[in-house]
């Protein structure tokens, strides 16, 4: 019996022995590799040179002619006149003088009613694309900028009847009205201009 026990102490410490080796300090692990990584700079950015745009000085809106407005645009379609047809012409309705912040401006088909539709523009804007006229009046207001304020009506056609025909009216916040109506062809403009005091 003494015999297998000692025989189990030297078989235990000998395996003891071989079974701790990777814990000496022999033991180097094996690094792992590092991945290759070149290292890239980003070239400069040159920025392009911006010339600032020349300033255009514009006249105070006080001192303008309200119908130079009108006679100096490059936006109105040229008259037409060559069969003796009056209405193939832009028309200026004139200017009007208001201190009011806002205006409403009302229109409707002046005679006949045959279909004639108009496009509204405020200061070469379009607010309206496209309206038919008819017996009722139909209209917008407006917020006034001080100085002047351009109203174009552009017949987009001239219904059943030539021309296109209308009637407008305008007022100001203080009640003011004044009147006027325009005859044009299709692609021309009827323009008032209201001058904000």
């Amino acid at each position: 019996m003494k015999k297998i026990i000692l025989f189990v102490i030297i078989l235990a410490l000998s395996l003891n022995g071989y079974a701790q080796e990777e814990f000496k300090p022999k033991f180097k692990a094996i690094p792992a590799k590092s991945p290759k990584t070149k290292l890239v700079i980003p070239p400069k950015v040159v920025a392009p040179k911006i010339t600032p745009p020349e300033v255009v000085k514009v006249p105070i809106n006080d001192f303008v002619n309200p119908e130079d407005i009108f006679l100096n645009n490059n936006l109105y379609k040229k008259e037409n006149n060559s069969d003796g047809i009056f209405y193939r012409k832009n028309q200026y309705l004139g200017s009007f003088k208001t201190t009011s912040f806002t205006s409403t401006i009302r229109y409707r088909d002046a005679a006949f009613v045959d279909g004639d539709k108009i496009k509204v523009y405020l200061n070469d804007k379009i607010i309206e694309p496209e309206v038919v006229l008819d017996g009722a009046f139909k209209g917008f207001q407006i917020k006034l900028e001080k100085g002047s304020n351009k109203i174009d009506f552009e017949a987009l056609n001239e219904g059943f009847a030539s021309p296109n025909t209308a009637e407008f009216t305008v007022f100001d916040d203080k009640g003011v009205v004044v009147s006027n109506q325009w005859n044009v062809g299709s692609g021309y403009k009827a323009t008032i201009v209201i001058i904000k005091e």
